[in-house]
């Protein structure tokens, strides 16, 4: 077997993997890392949660196949979440999957939607499955900006009369990862003329719904009349329920696409553990207090991160959703790029940041940074923040007077 095999030959080395590699490394030799590099919460579900995981887990038939399209209670929650929070309707029959994280789920829909030879449409930088769960399936991508401004539209235009074959599917993502981008319903309402104009899918990654910090709610693109007809939505409770090793997420949407994502899984899975799905629907239709806590909890860890790398010499700018900063290199150290960087800050400084250029090309020269420790321990990532950059030259702002 001399040849690499054809799906392995078209994935990069995974550039995160080094990184962690050090991190795991430095650990075992008992080093303190202040680990802002992953997007793992740090807290756990709500009580009500984990009792309805332990009172089905006991029940002696829950242990066997589970439904692989989602139980029917778990998808008619979902679908309840949309018509609150986005007065969208749904069928849970029709236009609703339970996906085993929205990861899995997208991947899966691209193996279904997509051939070799397909172009698709997919943000830079952006987190690596919009890219590679097309690419896994044979795809071509083609980049567009990350940012949902008029250079977003300009690109789109320009790849539409200029891309051949003609690009089939467009990938999206707000409040997204790694950018922190937000979107407004505004916004939508363009991506989906657009799409009806050139008979284009849209995958909408909505996974940081409730994690936004203004008074605005994060809008869902299903709330454009005729969403449905072109778009399919991606959500999870990773993030919102600190559930994300439960592996819950969900598509939504195009009848169509929902079916064909079914099909698909039908032939590849059999489903959540059903004690999970049921526990997952105590969430969805249960109190709702961890949700607005958890936005609470991002919000002030973005406050104190902001604050103290500014006062250690490093100025974030200040995201407005998602539990992410992304941040330009310090431009004293900016020509290491962004590995380099992540390296050389977790050797010297304790403090763990995923590069930028793991998100696309055009991450490079930026870092990206998960509120995923409490604020003492980003207090502290400042303080090696600060011994670091002085050690590097870097001009440290003076404390004010008081």
């Amino acid at each position: 077997m001399s040849d690499e095999f054809y799906r392995i030959r078209r994935l990069p080395p995974y550039v995160f993997a080094e990184v962690n590699a050090m991190k795991a490394a430095a650990r075992a030799r008992g080093e303190d890392i202040v680990d802002l590099g992953m997007g793992n919460p740090d807290g756990a579900p709500p009580a009500h949660v984990i009792e309805k995981l332990a009172e089905v887990a006991r029940n002696p038939h829950a242990h066997g196949y589970s439904a692989s399209k989602g139980i029917k209670g778990l998808r008619k929650a979902q679908a309840d979440y949309y018509a609150r929070r986005f007065n969208v309707d749904l069928d849970p029959e029709t236009e609703v999957i339970v996906t085993l994280g929205s990861k899995e789920g997208l991947a899966n829909l691209a193996q279904a939607i997509t051939a070799p030879g397909d172009v698709v449409l997919a943000p830079n930088p952006s987190y690596p499955i919009h890219a590679f769960g097309f690419i896994i399936a044979g795809a071509s991508i083609r980049s567009i900006p990350a940012a949902p401004g008029e250079d977003f539209f300009r690109r789109l235009d320009y790849a539409m009369r200029y891309t051949v074959p003609a690009p089939k599917v467009l990938v999206i993502g707000y409040p997204s990862n790694p950018t922190a981008y937000v979107a407004s319903l505004d916004f939508y309402r363009e991506v989906v003329a657009f799409a009806k104009r050139h008979d284009l899918i849209v995958i909408s990654d909505l996974a940081y719904a409730e994690i936004y910090f203004g008074d605005t709610p994060t809008p869902s693109i299903l709330q454009v009349p005729g969403g449905k007809d072109v778009a399919v939505e991606f959500t999870s409770l990773s993030k919102t329920y600190s559930m994300a090793g439960w592996r819950i997420g969900f598509a939504v949407g195009n009848a169509r696409l929902i079916d064909a994502l079914a099909r698909v899984k039908s032939y590849l899975d059999y489903g959540a553990f059903t004690p999970i799905q049921a526990a997952a629907t105590a969430a969805l239709n249960g109190p709702q207090d961890i949700v607005a806590a958890n936005r609470a909890l991002y919000k002030k860890r973005r406050d104190v991160l902001v604050d103290s790398f500014g006062r250690a010499g490093w100025d974030i700018p200040v995201p407005e959703a998602s539990m992410f900063a992304w941040a330009p290199i310090p431009p004293a150290l900016a020509e290491m790029g962004s590995v380099a960087f992540a390296k050389d800050l977790l050797t010297h400084a304790g403090v763990a940041v995923a590069p930028g250029a793991g998100f696309g090309e055009e991450g490079e020269g930026f870092v990206r940074l998960a509120l995923v420790e409490n604020e003492q321990r980003i207090r502290q990532a400042a303080r090696g923040l600060k011994r670091y950059l002085a050690a590097r030259g870097v001009a440290i702002p003076a404390e004010p007077v008081t």
